[in-house]
């Protein structure tokens, strides 16, 4: 896999990224960030949910400058939602290097854009026909634009908005970069590319239609600030032999190992911060079952091969549909029978929609257990545990003890004082986990079949590219030089 330091980023923007919990590229990342950082002109074919908007992000932020008193680039999109959330996530970006970006939609007060717009962001993120609103009023002037960015281009199609992103692009310097990217590429949107476009190139990302068959999947809806109970709930519901628990970033697999260690599980953290003693270390404590919970991120159990895991916890729901299939992974190897349990907030079940239909499975629905049923597993975990003692030999040398005891007491007092004792307490210490922002995605539209969105497109391989991103059609030696196709429409 590639790393974000393989791809020449500056430090600024490395440090944004650590920030953020990144550690390694998606597919549409670790092949667009490379050519658009070159100035080239682009075309992204891949679903929403696959890292377009750092795709895009990165490089832009890593081109414009902090000090310009002029907007260097908008993104176009569809709907304010998606044009709120592009812009966070650009805003987190460019954090340290001061690269802002500033959301433009129809339904909020355009008089407080404007008072916005007078901080001078470096970038403007807007739906089409606001964005049309400002350049009349000539609130946003259009004149020293770098680049441009359509964003879910067949939505603003199936919405209506190709008329307005002709005149939008009509406005803009001929010598700019633009960046298209789209699930589908229907013949209007290949108009625009011919028209607006010089010689891009096309990188299309075909999600791998997967699953896991001997895999029970299943999920919780949580808020984010139950997680923590629930999953303990669980751990102590289904007692599992090894289980994985993954969280999205480096911070929240290390405060989740703390956390789960003060409630008494015997867990241990694995993540990019870790020197390769220290991984090797708790792999080994793993392995050997000294530990019974891993908490990693999807980097950090990458590869490993790792076999008896019994349950996947996906505390934080995976970035995109691929990193899903990867965890669920872990557990049901060899015919063997596993549990794959996702947490999903509200906000993230669309997401969770769009998982489903790459992988051609339906994700089961399960309540989120209460602090009753809990110990009520704990107590069912004793009780076999006391069974399969019971049929030891070596417990001969204790039957005379026993018969002294009952001389004293009655068999059913003992037992219950011995299941007591031997029921591990249930442990609410306090818990301090950082709150991440949740997952989220725009729902896609209605009949369209997710995972066959994207047809096979022409592409380069990447070194290092997820197994799955197959190539279609011949290369020769001059085109694998030049880095791409370009279009063939």
């Amino acid at each position: 896999m590639v790393s974000f330091n393989e791809l020449g980023l500056s430090d600024p923007v490395l440090q944004a990224l650590n920030n953020m919990g990144f550690e390694e590229t998606t597919p549409i990342q670790e092949q667009a960030i490379p050519v658009a950082m070159q100035g080239r002109d682009l075309i992204g074919q891949a679903l929403t949910g696959t890292g377009k908007t750092a795709a895009f992000g990165i490089p832009m932020t890593e081109r414009f400058r902090s000090d310009s008193e002029h907007v260097q680039g908008i993104v176009i999109t569809p709907t304010r939602e998606l044009a709120v959330q592009v812009a966070e996530e650009l805003n987190r970006i460019g954090q340290v290097k001061h690269i802002a970006a500033l959301p433009i939609y129809g339904g909020q007060d355009i008089e407080r854009q404007i008072k916005a717009l007078r901080k001078r962001p470096q970038i403007i993120v807007g739906t089409p026909g606001r964005l049309m609103d400002h350049m009349r009023r000539r609130t946003i002037r259009l004149q020293e634009i770098e680049v441009v960015v359509l964003d879910e281009a067949d939505e603003m199609l199936n919405m209506g908005f190709i008329e307005d992103i002709e005149k939008i692009l009509e406005e803009v310097p001929s010598e700019r970069q633009t960046m298209l990217f789209s699930a589908t590429m229907p013949r209007p949107i290949q108009e625009i590319a011919q028209r607006f476009m010089k010689d891009p190139l096309m990188i299309g990302i075909k999600a791998k239609e997967l699953t896991v068959p001997s895999t029970e999947q299943y999920y919780v809806e949580v808020y984010e600030n139950k997680k923590f109970d629930v999953l303990c709930r669980l751990l102590d519901i289904q007692s599992p032999e090894l289980a994985i628990v993954f969280g999205r970033t480096r911070r929240r697999v290390g405060e989740l190992a703390e956390a789960l260690d003060k409630r008494g599980y015997s867990a241990e953290g694995l993540h990019g911060d870790l020197s390769q003693s220290q991984r090797d270390m708790v792999m080994h404590h793993f392995r050997d079952s000294t530990i019974d919970v891993l908490v990693a991120t999807d980097v950090a159990a990458r590869g490993l091969d790792i076999s008896g895991v019994t349950h996947v916890y996906n505390f934080d729901i995976p970035q995109d549909p691929e990193g899903y299939v990867h965890r669920i992974g872990r557990t049901g190897r060899l015919g063997k029978p596993g549990q794959a349990i996702t947490f999903v907030t509200p906000r993230e079940i669309d997401y969770l929609k769009v998982i489903e239909s790459v992988t051609s499975r339906k994700i089961v629905r399960k309540p989120a257990p209460t602090s009753t049923e809990a110990v009520s597993g704990l107590q069912r975990l004793t009780m076999e545990k006391l069974l399969q003692v019971a049929e030891s030999p070596d417990i001969e040398q204790y039957r005379g003890f026993a018969r002294e005891l009952l001389e004293e007491t009655d068999s059913a007092t003992l037992l219950a004082a011995a299941l007591k004792m031997l029921t591990r307490e249930h442990n609410d210490a306090p818990v301090q986990l950082t709150e991440e922002a949740p997952h989220r995605m725009k729902k896609p539209r209605s009949g369209a079949s997710t995972h066959s969105a994207v047809p096979p497109v022409r592409k380069f391989p990447v070194k290092g590219a997820r197994s799955g991103q197959k190539e279609s059609g011949h290369r020769n030696r001059s085109q694998q030089k030049s880095g791409g196709y370009k279009p063939s429409f």
